[in-house]
């Protein structure tokens, strides 16, 4: 007798390119979701880790992407995904899919689009929100563009790494998901410098911390990020969700997409050089939450 049964769709392919606080967190989630993942980084010694968890690990981008169904880039900023994805052109099959999830900046993905039609790859635009944590439990929210016949193979990856996938088109060669990136983490970063001024004028001036957070408490000046923020910084624990470096690179990148906008972003502005001066104290691998220590003249 003949088995008329469908046979299961094969497990999509996924490979990360990129594995710091984010891509490591991603990697480990796509392989316990039971994709077959490849993995490759930098700095190898930060990708062998996920070697426990069923991650295959590459020594170059190349031989990362050969068999991938879907590329999935979790790098510092533009050029360094740029990099990474001209390295693993000779592995690279026009048609597979590229879920560009560095947070880049406009001019930025530019470069990413042209690589992506001069090598056929079909680009999808997909930062995401949120840090350590959330990334670690798959809660992620994907802010995702890029056309109809990608989303199939995309959406265990999504699921994966996240909790909500919010769709804003499907071209991302105009990087509508990344314009919508920089606009919320310009908000996550004013929030955090508000956050650490406050506390650091509390005490230049001599006043309890607890007294401010206990006034705004439960109205609508409170708000969970102030919570969390304030945490880090009265607990001495900067431990990091997203580095101060990284901060400072963001803050710089929504101050360029304004001038590109005609648009000016004086408070982004006056936050990069808050974030420069807290890594040059020696806090640029912790928390942005550091952005406290930019107040003052000593580290």
């Amino acid at each position: 007798m003949t088995d008329t049964s469908a046979s299961p769709a094969p497990a999509v392919t996924v490979t990360v390119l990129g594995t710091g606080i984010m891509g490591a967190a991603m990697a480990r989630n796509l392989a316990r979701a039971g994709l077959a993942v490849t993995a490759w980084n930098r700095s190898r010694e930060k990708a062998e880790p996920l070697a426990a968890d069923g991650v295959r690990i590459a020594d170059t981008p190349a031989d990362a992407v050969r068999t991938a169904d879907v590329v999935l880039t979790m790098l510092y900023d533009g050029p360094a995904a740029l990099d990474a994805m001209r390295a693993a052109v000779p592995g690279l099959r026009p048609g597979t899919v590229w879920a560009q999830s560095s947070t880049v900046g406009l001019e930025g993905f530019d470069g990413l689009v042209a690589f992506a039609r001069e090598h056929g790859l079909v680009l999808v635009d997909a930062p995401v929100l949120g840090t350590k944590q959330p990334a670690e439990e798959g809660k992620l929210t994907v802010l995702a563009a890029g056309p109809e016949e990608a989303r199939k193979a995309l959406e265990p990856v999504f699921e994966a790494v996240g909790s909500r996938t919010v769709w804003l088109g499907d071209d991302a060669s105009g990087g509508t998901a990344t314009r919508l990136k920089l606009v919320i983490n310009s908000w996550v970063l004013a929030v955090t410098h508000g956050t650490a001024e406050a506390l650091a004028l509390a005490e230049g001036l001599g006043v309890d911390p607890a007294g401010f957070l206990d006034a705004v408490a439960g109205g609508p000046l409170d708000m969970g990020y102030l919570r969390a923020k304030a945490g880090l910084i009265l607990g001495g624990d900067l431990t990091p969700s997203f580095t101060t470096a990284t901060a400072e690179k963001d803050a710089r990148l929504i101050v360029a997409a304004g001038e590109r906008a005609g648009v000016r972003m004086d408070v982004a502005a006056a936050g990069a050089e808050r974030f420069r001066r807290a890594a040059e104290q020696g806090h640029g691998e912790e928390d942005m939450a550091a952005s406290y220590y930019a107040s003052f003249d000593t580290p």
